[in-house]
């Protein structure tokens, strides 16, 4: 008797996992409950049809099975039949509300599209006659130039503006002080020989003039043999003065010079 106690409970508890593990326990469908609960009830009764000993026992387990069917019934939300009908309410409804709110939407945008295109269409033909305004007014300015007439005027007036112009940029060049292009030059003017008179040669040297010539400091250097040359510096305007005509000129002194060599030339 214990061992169907034990038995009846296991699978009481087994009917019970299986009801909550149901993946359509959350929809609150039962599909199967007429059948399961058919075949529940015939196995019980053929398992204890022939023990009468058991019978009490079992009709008070099958008694506590109805209350825990009872129970799972109440957990679940009643009939099954009811449940699927009460969601198939909740999604109708929910559909109904749907297709409300996109009909809304949709009139709302044929709205919004109609008043476009009355006001593109509106527009369009106002926009014509402030073209023609520009057009007036450029044929009443046409209107007022003389084609026929003579530009000696302007061009007179023209021609006067552009000689002030020249004649004072001329002016202001005038006033600007040019600058002159200088070198400073080192010449070695070498003697005969050893007699002859260095001084008066220098003296011969700085006699030569010419515009834009200067002459500056001078010295003897020893060249060899008891034998000096003489060294001096002077300041050219190069357009004026060249090294060519200034060694032809000094070279001319044929007693006292032999040659004549730049040993310098540098741009101021």
């Amino acid at each position: 008797k214990a061992h169907s106690l034990k038995k009846l409970a296991a699978s009481s508890s087994l009917l019970l996992l299986i009801i909550m593990a149901n993946p359509l326990a959350s929809e609150k469908i039962w599909f199967d409950k007429a059948r399961v609960e058919e075949a529940e009830s015939n196995y019980y009764a053929k398992k204890y049809s022939g023990d009468s000993a058991a019978a009490p026992a079992s009709s008070a387990l099958l008694a506590d099975i109805k209350n825990i069917k009872d129970h799972i019934r109440n957990v679940l939300g009643g009939d099954s039949s009811s449940s699927t009908s009460e969601i198939d309410m909740q999604r109708l409804e929910k559909l109904e509300s749907e297709n409300v709110a996109l009909r809304n939407i949709i009139n709302k945008l044929e709205a919004r599209v109609a008043a476009l295109e009355i006001g593109g269409s509106g527009a369009a033909p106002a926009a014509k006659p402030a073209a023609a305004a520009p057009a007036a007014n450029e044929e009443d300015d046409d209107s007022d130039v003389d084609l026929f007439g003579s530009d000696d005027e302007v061009d007179e007036e023209a021609e006067r503006i552009k000689e002030e112009r020249l004649a004072a940029y001329a002016a202001k060049k005038s006033k600007k002080p040019t600058l002159i292009a200088k070198s400073n030059i080192i010449l070695d003017i070498k003697p005969w020989d050893d007699e002859t008179d260095l001084k008066k040669m220098e003296e011969h040297v700085r006699s030569i003039t010419m515009d834009g010539l200067l002459w500056g400091t001078a010295k003897l250097v020893p060249v060899g043999y008891g034998i000096k040359k003489l060294q001096i510096s002077c300041v050219v305007e190069d357009d004026k003065v060249g090294t060519d005509d200034l060694e032809e000129q000094i070279t001319a002194f044929e007693d006292f010079v032999q040659s004549v060599d730049v040993a310098a030339f540098n741009k101021i």
